[in-house]
């Protein structure tokens, strides 16, 4: 029986200004009154512009949500660095989490291996726990690579870091053809890929790395399917897309009876 505590982490992407997100928050926020949050960490993760006031509107309700942010500098500090936002200034803001790799950054913005694992170091040096996004697009899928490809990611991006700064990394198996799409891996492609990320893991790391760290699926999660993903051993919860813009369908998702 697995002692992980589930986190169902919502990831806005490039929506809600402050305004709506604050109206988010505050409904996910009665939306979860009533509920076992004792038994799951929900988590929201806005656009940038909306972190101040989801810190705001948390701490002045004691809602239980812990939030981060979407991206972050692989610099790490101050300096000339035009657009890029530190690990610093989000720690400031009492931001808990942060995504790192996830495939719209890396298909957008080119990001791979060796600026996912230096922002992976970046999140770590700050005290912020890295949300390390891997994950197969269709090609790879269709020529049954996707264990493979989604390893090469994984190490890539923890390489280089000792047993204890392992530990503190969340991994998230994030089928791209998957997210947004409306298509989902089936539980039991969630966990093959899942399973293989946490095997890997007692590869790389120590058996306690390999049996704490936790491994979210992601693409297409809704309140309909998460019941049946959450049931398979190595899934630990959900990086949530849509879904996660409509307070009562995350609160659904986030407080879902296993």
């Amino acid at each position: 029986m697995t002692t992980r505590t589930p986190l169902m982490a919502g990831n806005w992407k490039m929506n809600l200004d402050y305004k709506q997100g604050l109206s988010l928050v505050e409904d996910l926020g009665d939306a979860l009154k009533g509920g076992d949050t004792d038994a799951v960490e929900v988590a929201v993760i806005p656009p940038f512009v909306d972190i101040r006031t989801v810190q705001t509107a948390i701490d002045a309700n004691k809602y239980p949500i812990a939030y981060g942010a979407q991206d972050l500098s692989e610099h790490i500090g101050t300096g000339a660095y035009t657009g890029e936002v530190s690990g610093e200034m989000l720690t400031a803001l009492g931001c808990t989490y942060v995504l790192v790799g996830h495939s719209e950054r890396r298909q957008y913005h080119g990001e791979d291996e060796n600026i996912t694992n230096a922002k992976v170091k970046a999140a770590i040096a700050v005290g912020l726990t890295p949300i390390l996004c891997v994950g197969e697009g269709l090609d790879e899928r269709k020529a049954g690579k996707q264990v493979e490809y989604t390893l090469a990611q994984l190490e890539g991006g923890l390489e280089g870091l000792s047993n204890e700064d392992a530990g503190r990394v969340v991994i998230a198996y994030e089928p791209v053809w998957a997210i947004g799409t409306g298509e989902v891996a089936t539980p039991e492609d969630a966990q093959e890929v899942c399973g293989a990320i946490r095997d890997a893991l007692g590869g790389l790391f120590d058996d306690e790395v390999k049996e704490t760290v936790r491994v979210l699926y992601g693409g297409s999660v809704k309140s309909s399917n998460v019941g049946e993903i959450m049931a398979k051993d190595d899934v630990d919860g959900a990086l949530v897309g849509g879904a996660s813009l409509k307070a009562d369908e995350f609160a659904k998702i986030a407080l879902y009876q296993g």
